[in-house]
């Protein structure tokens, strides 16, 4: 099994920043691609970005392009979520998801094979 924990976030002005953490820890896998999820209260768990760890292929949701930064550190198992100009609606929580399998379907909850358990990010007006 991969468990899978995220960390850095918080409550934040409109406008203001986070840096989100995942980090991935098991036994005898190997990252595919790691993502990042966010759901609002009654709402659909949505895309935001992900990354491949060896191509190092970026994709983007539309309300994440220009404001958000995906990234990865190889050596630490670990992917980043940098979070810039922050908006009242990007109130949700913020999910770490990671593959060992080659796919194509980055932008789609059903196909992550791991979830972590979820960091709270709160933007106020």
């Amino acid at each position: 099994q991969v468990q899978l924990v995220e960390s850095g976030g918080g409550l934040v002005r409109t406008g203001g920043s986070l840096t989100l953490s995942c980090a991935a820890s098991g036994d005898r896998f190997k990252t595919y691609a790691m993502a990042w999820f966010r759901q609002a209260p009654g709402k659909e768990r949505k895309f935001a970005a992900s990354i491949t760890w060896r191509s190092d292929i970026i994709d983007y949701s539309d309300y994440a392009r220009g404001r958000f930064i995906i990234s990865r550190d190889v050596a630490k198992n670990t992917a980043y979520l940098q979070m810039d100009d922050l908006k009242p609606e990007d109130t949700a929580v913020y999910y770490c998801a990671l593959d060992t399998r080659i796919q194509t379907a980055f932008r789609s909850p059903d196909t992550w094979e791991y979830w972590g358990q979820g960091t709270q990010v709160t933007v106020s007006s």
